[in-house]
């Protein structure tokens, strides 16, 4: 397989038949997306790893019931890449909560609970946190028209739901945003929190 400008929907039909290639070619393709989407909703690099990595895993293993939107893999993977983040903080808060109901001695605190420096760092954990809010459908349909920027109808069509479904549920969406971002935050978002779905 050397034609690597293959269209998603020949390279996702190979796939589901088991060529290999062909879905590295697909990884190949969409990878960096998914990655940038799940830095933004993990909040780190290691967190956001491990989610692409848990998404495309799904992708393979689920490829019988993986659905191509308007010819591309991409809608389903960023919808799977939201629910494994959100899953992945989950685990993390029952972890955190457990260790915070163990004995520790004081000179350990500072390695279990490492201090995040960066501006960066902070404002990806403010922002993972104001996407907390959000009930699970209104977090994947944010992911999609706010960070990957995809049009509302092709973001509702990924979802299985219907255009006007989708627009009360992102005006709703967005104004949790705004309740839940600090000031300091919303001037990065603004365009996105403000703009009205089409």
């Amino acid at each position: 397989m050397k034609n690597v400008q293959l269209g998603d929907d020949i390279l996702w039909a190979q796939s589901r038949r088991g060529d290999a290639e062909a879905f590295g070619l697909l990884y190949d393709r969409h990878r960096d997306r998914v990655f940038r989407h799940a830095y933004r909703l993990a909040g780190g690099r290691q967190d956001a790893e491990d989610t692409t990595a848990s998404a495309f895993l799904e992708l393979w293993r689920r490829r019988e019931n993986a659905k191509l939107i308007d010819g591309s893999i991409l809608p389903w993977l960023l919808v799977t890449t939201t629910n494994t983040a959100r899953n992945l903080q989950r685990a993390k808060a029952r972890h955190r909560r457990l260790l915070t109901a163990l004995p520790r001695r004081s000179e350990f605190d500072a390695e279990l609970d490492p201090a995040h420096s960066s501006l960066e760092s902070s404002m990806n954990e403010e922002v993972a946190q104001a996407l907390g809010v959000l009930k699970p459908a209104d977090l994947r349909l944010v992911g999609l028209v706010v960070f990957e920027e995809m049009p509302l109808p092709a973001a509702a069509e990924a979802l299985g739901i219907s255009h006007g479904a989708a627009r009360v549920r992102m005006h709703r969406a967005r104004q949790k945003l705004k309740a839940a971002l600090p000031r300091s935050v919303q001037h990065s978002y603004s365009p996105a929190l403000k703009g009205d779905p089409s």
